[in-house]
């Protein structure tokens, strides 16, 4: 029987004189193989060990979120040895928030469009976070398919990534290189680092909310500063704004108060678009808006697409100063006196809104310590105000007790130097230096009323002159105008309109008819009346033919229980008389 060659003789010599058969001899080889393989495979789960080492220990010098992020796309790729890698950020309802991509350009992304927002495979690891390994990833029943211009992938590994108890995200990896599919070994290494991942996630965020509260710590004390010294209240609001708009990262930031009007905001500021056209504009609250929550219940509101909430009438914000705006927070300015308002804070809708982006509560706390410091910019312009008032109420006493007593003693000596004087011509300049001091008088009158006019209220008698002035061109002079008693402070606002509307129907009607030289309106507000005279010395009423003028006044009259009466003015014109009582529930 042959005996199979047992190789060279020198090996063969060896092997008889060490008692190995040829058969002996094959699978010692095949153990020494083995052998190898393993010591390979040691040494190679050595080299992946050491290099998820030296990724946890990456990860973990690393403070900033998104640096964190990407570090663990990258690292998730070159540990599993994969093409393609990406980080899914798990948003609000549990949706894809954020897609982090490695080993895809892009230009490739642009071409690929919007990023996944959780369907398919991808939706399956959100719904059920246990790590997934398939070999063709269009196999699975679940699989959605790609987008067009996305680039064939086929092998997949998915792994969760868990903060504490909540999953935060997704490991999603692709294409292995030189093999056909993810092994067992790959999967447990993207594991271990999904879990240091957490870790490493968890502390950049939570330097990133001490940050942010260092910074809206800054904010106040910074507002605070500013605000104790002299500041306009137009200033104090865009510094407020500006500030809200850099430390809450957000794009809009819009400042609305409450005005005279209790039913309506005011816009008064906005930072972060050219907006100056709805600065100034009105904003009613509606009992069931937006506004009127956050006011009434005195907590902030979070609204995930305003311009939505907007175009469908669901909020009582303008459209168009909301058109463009996506994630909204809404928090009341409110103050011990009662002042209130709403700061708004707005990303823009074709922006998403990172992790831990708005911090409802840093937010809230800022516009309490800004609304302290609003209320003090208004008692500061309150002080400044009183100053000013005494300071007028001062120079309006001077003048009534020292310049308008000596106009007047003054007036009297000239009136009784007019009877001595023989001359009929001295007697003439005397009288008319005589009237000249009457009006001088009456000027000054009419300055101390001004000066006792409170700022925040209507100036009547400023409304009575601007018309008078109005109606110059119309003349061809201006009409005088005489104004006697409080005016101001007696006239109730509900009949000022009326009061207005009859001077200018008056003042229109002998501007079309009267052909006159002189005209002259006098008010006098006494004994709880207020009695308009409007007198020239045209042609005269003549022949009325058209009262729808004349008894528009006298409706105006009847419906306060006063009464008109028209009458000649010697030697020419006409004389309107209207007057109504001042005396009654306003």
């Amino acid at each position: 029987m042959p005996v199979a060659d047992g190789g060279p003789p020198e090996r063969r010599g060896w092997d008889d004189a060490l008692g190995f058969s040829s058969l002996s001899r094959v699978r010692l080889d095949t153990l020494l193989h083995e052998l190898l393989d393993r010591v390979g495979d040691v040494l190679t789960g050595q080299d992946r060990l050491r290099s998820l080492l030296d990724a946890v220990v990456d990860l973990s010098t690393d403070l900033d979120l998104q640096r964190v992020l990407r570090r663990i796309t990258v690292a998730a790729c070159e540990l599993a040895g994969a093409r393609y890698a990406a980080l899914g950020v798990l948003g609000e309802s549990d949706k894809l928030a954020e897609f982090i991509t490695h080993g895809i350009s892009d230009e490739e992304r642009a071409r690929i469009g919007p990023p996944p927002r959780g369907h398919g495979v991808l939706g399956l690891l959100i719904a059920e976070p246990h790590p997934i390994r398939l070999p063709h990833i269009g196999d699975h029943p679940g699989s959605y398919g790609f987008p067009p211009n996305h680039p064939p992938m086929d092998s997949f590994l998915g792994v969760p990534i868990r903060v504490h108890d909540r999953i935060y995200g997704n490991l999603y990896l692709s294409e292995k290189i030189g093999a056909d599919e993810f092994t067992e070994q790959d999967e447990q290494v993207v594991v271990a680092l999904a879990a240091a991942a957490g870790v490493a996630i968890d502390n950049a965020r939570l330097y990133e909310l001490t940050d942010r509260r260092r910074q809206w710590l800054q904010a106040t004390m910074e507002i605070s500063h500013v605000l104790l010294g002299q500041v306009e209240r137009d200033e104090a609001l865009q510094l407020i704004a500006r500030k809200t708009r850099e430390v809450s990262g957000c794009d809009v930031a819009v400042v609305l108060l409450e005005d005279d009007d209790p039913g309506e905001l005011v816009v008064e500021v906005i930072e972060g678009v050219d907006a100056e056209y709805a600065v100034g504009s009105r904003m009613p609250i509606r009992e069931d808006g937006l506004l009127s929550g956050v006011l009434r219940n005195g907590y902030p509101i979070v609204v995930d697409d305003i311009a939505k909430e907007a175009q469908s009438g669901a909020t009582d914000l303008a459209s168009d100063l909301v058109d463009d705006l996506g994630y909204t927070v809404l928090v009341p300015l409110s103050t011990p006196t009662g002042a209130r308002g709403v700061l708004m804070v707005s990303r823009r809708r074709d922006t998403l809104k990172p992790e831990g982006f708005f911090d409802v509560e840093l937010i809230a706390t800022f516009a309490n310590q800004t609304a302290l410091a609003l209320e003090r910019v208004r008692a500061q312009q309150d002080r400044e105000a009183v100053a000013v008032l005494e300071d007028r109420e001062r120079i309006a006493r001077d003048l009534h007790d020292l310049v308008i007593q000596r106009l007047f003693a003054t007036g009297l000596q000239l009136q009784g130097m007019s009877r001595l004087a023989k001359k009929p011509e001295i007697q003439e300049r005397i009288s008319a230096v005589t009237d000249d001091l009457d009006a001088t008088i009456r000027d000054i009158r009419a300055t101390i009323f001004q000066l006792q006019h409170r700022s925040d209220r209507s100036d009547l008698r400023a409304d009575i002159r601007g018309l008078a002035n109005e109606y110059a061109s119309s003349f061809g002079f201006t009409p005088r105008v005489d104004l006697r008693g409080p005016i101001n402070s007696a006239v109730p606002a509900r009949l000022r309109p009326q009061l207005l509307a009859v001077v200018r129907e008056t003042l229109s009607n002998a501007a079309r008819h009267a052909k006159a030289s002189s005209v002259k309106v006098d008010i006098n507000v006494l004994n709880g009346q207020a009695v308009v005279v409007v007198s020239d010395n045209g042609i005269g009423t003549g022949m009325i033919t058209r009262e729808s003028g004349l008894r528009n006044i006298q409706e105006r009259a009847e419906e306060f229980g006063g009464s008109l009466i028209l009458r000649a003015n010697e030697p020419s014109g006409t004389i309107v008389e209207w007057a109504v009582p001042i005396n009654f529930d306003d």
